[in-house]
C-alpha cells in the first residue's frame, strides 16, 4: 500500500540520502553529506521556501521529492518547482512519481495562496524521467536556463 506523506525533520537522514544518491545517478556528482544534511534541514527550518514530499510503500521509504516556490507576478500566484525527486531503482516504473504528482496537484487545489502551475528541470540525457513527466502531462517548455553558483 502506497501512503504519500509531507516530510518531516526527522525525515533529514533519508532525504539527504536520497540527494546524494540522485546526485551521483544523474549528475556523476559526489555530495558532501555534511553540507547536504544542513540543505535539507535548512528547508525544514525555512518553510516559507518549500516542502517535502514522501512516499512510502508497506512503510519503507520508496521515494522523495522536494517542492520550492517561486512567485509569477505574471499569473499573480506561485509556481510550485518540483526538485530533488529521488525513487529508489526498486520502486520505479510502478507509478509512485505519478501518484506523488497527483498528490501535489490536489495540494495545490487545496492552497489558500494561488498555484498556477509546476516546473522542473531534468538533466537532458535522463529519458526515462522525461518519459514519466511528460505521461503526467507535464510538457518540454521552450527556456534555456543558464546559472552562476557563487562560492
Amino acid at each position: 500500500m502506497l501512503k504519500i506523506r509531507t516530510g518531516t525533520i526527522e525525515d533529514s537522514g533519508l532525504l539527504t540520502a536520497h540527494n546524494c544518491a540522485m546526485a551521483l545517478e544523474t549528475e556523476n556528482k559526489t555530495l558532501d553529506p555534511e553540507v547536504a544534511i544542513l540543505g535539507v534541514e535548512g528547508l525544514f527550518e525555512r518553510p516559507q521556501f518549500g516542502f517535502y514530499l514522501v512516499a512510502e510503500e508497506d512503510s519503507t521509504a520508496a521515494a522523495t521529492l522536494m517542492v520550492t516556490y517561486e512567485w509569477s507576478d505574471w499569473r499573480n500566484g506561485l509556481i510550485w518547482w518540483i526538485q530533488s525527486v529521488y525513487v529508489k531503482p526498486e520502486y520505479r516504473r510502478k507509478g509512485i512519481y505519478r501518484a506523488m504528482y497527483s498528490q501535489l496537484k490536489a495540494m495545490a487545489d487545496a492552497s489558500k495562496v494561488p498555484v498556477c502551475g509546476f516546473r522542473l528541470y531534468a538533466e537532458s540525457d535522463n529519458t526515462n524521467a522525461h518519459a514519466t513527466y511528460k505521461e503526467c502531462g507535464m510538457e518540454v517548455c521552450e527556456y534555456l536556463m543558464f546559472e552562476q553558483m557563487l562560492g
